[in-house]
């Protein structure tokens, strides 16, 4: 199947009108999307968008042997004209099958929100997943049993992650499967940020009046196995940990803070760490991360080393400069050494989070200053043995390594 993809924004375009927000205002000429519509080996259009016809002329295709419209956002729709000469645009009932009259085999498939999917079978055997905006595949209604994953998938990759976490989960995206963000709208900045954003996802995005084949061979978007975002006290670090592993479907978020009895500050802290975390994620609560990293298992996200550390300093006794001296720094530098040797073995894909520290202030303390040069001497060590290292300030990301 040949997909022409005549806009790949939100319902509003982009930059949206009147909008004036930072990613509208760079969402200019190349960087701009019309709504996204789907035209599909020039016999099937998914959903019909203001200036569709004048959008297939940019892009080298007629609109002139479309057969079938078919509709995906809630009710009917965008408010729009039919061109002249277009079949009357519809929708398929959920569950049910439309054979087009192309070849094309089209299957609906029900969301958890308004709105319709739709499963694509081409005359070749090629199969897409097409999703609308806002939208996730209710239960396991994507990907049925005995068949194999998608070829490609079009969906709302940056607001619904977690219905490309379902998809994975059933198997309907694997690993060869092509996902191609949709409905992109003005919540991520266009340019490397998008890129990045959606290639921790396994993603990518195409600018509006590309031509893609279904099945054709891609190399997928190579996902680090590990990663270490650096950051100061809310920067977004642990956000932005926390968005790279969205769409998979089983993450242990390792928590190493522990509980602090009697401390409801800190309590409301973990609290809403836990809910913007995905349902599906599971917490351990623990400093031991030798173990985990090295059983095999869903993705790991450690958040932070720096707490981690201060466990480790308590039960070497490393605040006592007697201690210290004594066995203190030994005993801290074993179980450092421990910890970096487990990442650099580690077959699971991990994200590690961590305080940035440093910066020229010098802390009053020798106990503090201890712990500033060891907490910089681990994230080094960790950096080193990473394949990608970011540093967020002010919740913006910037690669160091990759």
């Amino acid at each position: 199947m040949e997909l022409t993809l005549l806009g790949t924004g939100t319902p509003e375009g982009l930059p949206r009108p009147g909008c004036p927000c930072a990613a509208c205002a760079v969402c200019v000429g190349p960087r701009s999307r019309a709504a996204t519509a789907v035209l599909v080996d020039g016999a099937l259009l998914l959903d019909l968008t203001p200036g569709a016809v004048l959008a297939g002329a940019r892009a080298g295709h007629s609109l002139a042997g479309v057969r079938q419209v078919l509709l995906t956002h809630p009710h009917d729709g965008p408010a729009v004209e039919l061109p002249p000469g277009l079949p009357t645009a519809g929708r398929v009932p959920d569950g049910q099958e439309l054979s087009v009259i192309s070849g094309h085999r089209v299957r609906a498939v029900p969301m958890d929100a308004p709105g319709t999917g739709y499963e694509v079978t081409g005359p070749d055997g090629g199969r897409l997943l097409y999703l609308p905006p806002g939208g996730a595949p209710a239960g396991t209604t994507a990907g049925r049993p005995g068949q194999r994953p998608y070829d490609m998938v079009l969906a709302d990759v940056l607001g619904r992650p977690e219905a490309l976490a379902r998809l994975r989960a059933n198997g309907a995206v694997g690993p060869a499967t092509d996902v191609i963000a949709v409905h992109l709208d003005h919540d991520v900045p266009p340019g490397r940020e998008l890129e990045r954003r959606l290639a921790a996802s396994g993603a990518r995005a195409v600018p509006d009046g590309t031509t893609v084949l279904v099945g054709d061979y891609r190399a997928v978007p190579d996902l680090p196995r590990r990663t270490l975002v650096l950051g100061g006290a809310r920067s977004g670090k642990s956000v932005e940990a926390e968005r790279r592993l969205e769409s998979f479907p089983e993450v242990v978020y390792v928590a190493t803070g522990g509980t602090r009895d009697g401390d409801a500050e800190w309590a409301r802290r973990v609290g809403l760490h836990r809910e913007r975390r995905p349902a599906s994620w599971r917490t351990v609560e623990t400093c031991e991360l030798v173990p985990l990293l090295a059983e095999d298992g869903p993705p790991l996200l450690i958040d932070c080393l720096a707490l981690w550390l201060t466990d480790a300093m308590d039960r070497a006794g490393a605040w006592d400069d007697e201690v210290w001296a004594e066995r203190g720094r030994q005993e801290l530098g074993e179980r450092a050494a421990a910890l970096v040797a487990a990442v650099r073995a580690t077959r699971r894909q991990v994200v590690l989070v961590s305080n940035e520290v440093g910066s020229g202030v010098v802390p009053a303390t020798a106990s503090g200053r201890r712990f500033r040069d060891e907490l910089g001497r681990l994230n080094a060590r960790v950096a080193g043995e990473c394949e990608h290292v970011l540093l967020v300030v002010a919740g913006q990301a910037t690669v160091l390594k990759e």
